[in-house]
Parts: C-alpha cells; sequence; structure tokens
C-alpha cells in the first residue's frame, strides 16, 4: 500500500509538471491559433538553463554557478522566453503548416544541441548530480516527493490563475479574435504580429519553467529526455483535454499521461523481455488511436472551450464594442 502511495505521488509530479507545459502550448494554439511543433525545445531549454544555473562547479564544463533553485528556476524561464522571442521574430509571419515545420526543425536542433554541446550540456551523459531544492530536509525521499509534490501543485495553481485571468481580460479577447480571423481583428486597430509575440513568447516561458521543476524533481537532466516523442504526448494531451480550455489541458495531461504509464505497465509485465523494445511502439499507437477516437466523437476535447459571451455575461465585464469580437465554439 505504501509503495503504491509512494507511486501515486510520483505520478502526479509528472502529471502537474506536464499540465503547465500543456497550458503554455493551451495559451499559444488554444487562444491564439499558432501551431507551435517545438514544444520540447522550449521545455529543453528551461531545463538546462535552470541546470546550469543551480549545477556545481564542475571541471571542463561550462556553468556550475551554484544558484539559489529559485534563481535558476527564473533564469530556465528568461532562456525559454528569450529563445521564443528569437524564433517568433524568425517564424511567426508563416503560414500555419510553414510555422510547424520551422518549430519542428528548431526542436531537432535543439536536441542535437544538448547531445553535441559537451561542455555545455555534458553531450549524451547529460548533467548528473543537480541539487534537489530543500531535498536535505527531509529524511525520506518519500517525504521530499510529498513536499515537491505540493511545490509543484502551487506553481501549477498559480499558473492556472493568471492564464485564467489573461485569457478572459481584453488581451485574452483579442488572442481569440486574431485566432479566429485576422483581417477582421486588423480592422478594428489590433496589431496582430505584436499580440501573437506576446502569446508565443508567454507560453514558452511557461513551457521553460515546466522543464526547469522537472530538473529540481529529478535532479538531472539528459537529451534522451528531449525526444521528438514528448512533443507528441503533449499534443495529445492538449486534443485529447480540450484546446481553449486550461481545465481541459489540465484533465488531458492526467487522461494520457495514465494510459501511457498505464500500457507501460502491462508491456512490461506482459511482454517476454526480448520484445519489449517493439512493442513500446504500442504506447504511441494508443495515444494516437485515442486522439483519432477524440476527434471522431468529442471534437472539442473532453472539456471543450468554453462560450466566451457567457464567461463574460458570468463575470459582468463590460466591453467596448470593438472589444466584442466573438469567438468560435471549438475548434
Amino acid at each position: 500500500m505504501l509503495g503504491v502511495a509512494l507511486y501515486l505521488v510520483f505520478f502526479l509530479i509528472v502529471v502537474t509538471i506536464y499540465a503547465i507545459v500543456v497550458m503554455g502550448l493551451n495559451l499559444q494554439w488554444g487562444f491564439t491559433g499558432l501551431f507551435n511543433a517545438g514544444v520540447v525545445a522550449f521545455y529543453a531549454i528551461g531545463a538546462y538553463g535552470t541546470a546550469v544555473l543551480i549545477g556545481p562547479a564542475r571541471d571542463r564544463l561550462i556553468g556550475g554557478f551554484e544558484m539559489p533553485f529559485l534563481v535558476g528556476l527564473a533564469g530556465g524561464m528568461a532562456l525559454a522566453a528569450l529563445a521564443g522571442l528569437i524564433v517568433a521574430l524568425a517564424t511567426l509571419k508563416l503560414r500555419e503548416e510553414y510555422l510547424a515545420i520551422a518549430t519542428f526543425g528548431i526542436a531537432i536542433t535543439i536536441q542535437l544541441v544538448a547531445l553535441n554541446f559537451e561542455a555545455l550540456t555534458g553531450g549524451a551523459n547529460g548533467l548528473i548530480g543537480l541539487p534537489r531544492p530543500m531535498f536535505d530536509l527531509f529524511a525520506t525521499p518519500g517525504g521530499y516527493n510529498l513536499f515537491y509534490l505540493i511545490f509543484v501543485l502551487a506553481v501549477a495553481v498559480v499558473i492556472y490563475a493568471a492564464l485564467e485571468r489573461a485569457v478572459r481580460s481584453p488581451w485574452g479577447r483579442v488572442l481569440r479574435a486574431i485566432r479566429e480571423d485576422v483581417t477582421a481583428a486588423r480592422s478594428l486597430g489590433k496589431n496582430p504580429t505584436t499580440t501573437r509575440l506576446q502569446a508565443f513568447v508567454l507560453g514558452s516561458a511557461i513551457m521553460g519553467l515546466g522543464g526547469g521543476l522537472y530538473v529540481g524533481f529529478i535532479g538531472f537532466v539528459s537529451p534522451i529526455d528531449f525526444l521528438p516523442i514528448l512533443t507528441f504526448q503533449i499534443w495529445a494531451m492538449l486534443i485529447v483535454g480540450g484546446s481553449g480550455n486550461n481545465r481541459g489541458a489540465v484533465l488531458g495531461c492526467l487522461v494520457v499521461w495514465g494510459l501511457w504509464t498505464a500500457s507501460g505497465y502491462v508491456i512490461s509485465n506482459a511482454v517476454p523481455p526480448g520484445l519489449q523494445s517493439q512493442a513500446g511502439a504500442v504506447q504511441a499507437i494508443i495515444i494516437g488511436l485515442v486522439i483519432v477516437l477524440t476527434l471522431l466523437f468529442r471534437p472539442r476535447g473532453l472539456i471543450g472551450e468554453e462560450d466566451v459571451v457567457s464567461a463574460h455575461a458570468r463575470d459582468d465585464e463590460v466591453t467596448t464594442p470593438q472589444e466584442e469580437i466573438p469567438a468560435q465554439q471549438g475548434q
């Protein structure tokens, strides 16, 4: 029973970290319509940025500044935001399919840099022995994991509340207007390029925050953590849960990661060891099947996008005629 409880805590930590990353993607795609196929790149930049800032000094390696964890976390976010700014300036004028290809290429590039820039990232061996915040205050790893779960839940709640406030504000309504009809939004005096830039950079920073939290929990980072399959998983979480709705993004993380880990457990216990490497592809097939079924029977996801007009009425918000731009009811 204790073992189940310990694993549940571990599972919820991972789900919560992914939920933060998916909320960043939801801001970009669900609310703004920016197809970012390079999620893992910003996640990796946040992770490595945090690792370099908080890690111990090492011979022949750049970094090791031994900064406090919260400082390292903020630094990782800032680096991810800077990367998002550079990518946005270079790609946001591209159409959706070209933006997807460009961001996917950037993700592959970042993964290759992590693999080959050994002086900074440790190469294939990664960076080990990274300090875990307040780890020495706990007598057992289980106690520490429970503390870290509370910490990441608190961060996730803050991100959720901030994003909910942002997307229900006039700025959020402009995001939806741009997503639905760029020409109409521009005719009302809005600046689609600037607004898209803001959404992309903010979403990238949130993804970097997720990477930093991952490093703080695991105490290790390597290129194997940032394979393209992670972008597939994160997109699956958003599609299944429901884009344009942060509650859906969180629910999608729980469902998809639960299926991924449950299928991995079944494969590891029911499939002969010699076939497990091939059977591992079944996990991706299962998630792909879930995506197809979702698109067929729940195209808006498990929790679809809210009726924006009704949400404004509940919140007693007063808008100007220029801000009252109807949003599409679903993706």
